[in-house]
């Protein structure tokens, strides 16, 4: 791989280089495919990361300025589904509990009228 020092080259000089249409779209690709960044094309044949930017507008795939894709990772995704369904069913618990608890309190009710016995404690 060629270093940096093969590439030092004066202002005058960079400033009338140009790159082949091949050697963008082979960068171009690089950054897609996620093998390099656009700082990193940048620092290493010193050309502005702005230009890069450019070339990845005209020979890129999905790339639109200004725009940043978000890519999730599956995993990301199997997460947030989990939880989903783990809310799901301690919300299922919870409304079984409810039911439990409304149950016994009519229970206690009943048994209270039945016996006549005052079976819960009235704090009035």
């Amino acid at each position: 791989m060629a270093n940096r020092q093969q590439f030092k080259q004066s202002r005058e000089e960079r400033q009338r280089r140009v790159f082949s249409e091949e050697f963008k779209r082979k960068k171009v690709r690089e950054i897609e495919q996620q093998i390099t960044t656009i700082a990193q094309v940048s620092r290493q044949y010193e050309v502005r990361e702005n230009s890069v930017s450019k070339w990845m507008a005209k020979y890129g795939q999905h790339y639109i300025k200004g725009v940043r894709t978000i890519v999730e990772s599956q995993s990301d995704t199997a997460k947030i589904a989990a939880l989903k369904a783990q809310v799901a069913e301690l919300q299922r618990i919870i409304g079984e509990k409810q039911v439990l608890l409304e149950f016994k309190d009519k229970m206690i009710e009943l048994a209270e009228e039945v016996y006549g016995v005052d079976i819960k404690k009235k704090l009035s």
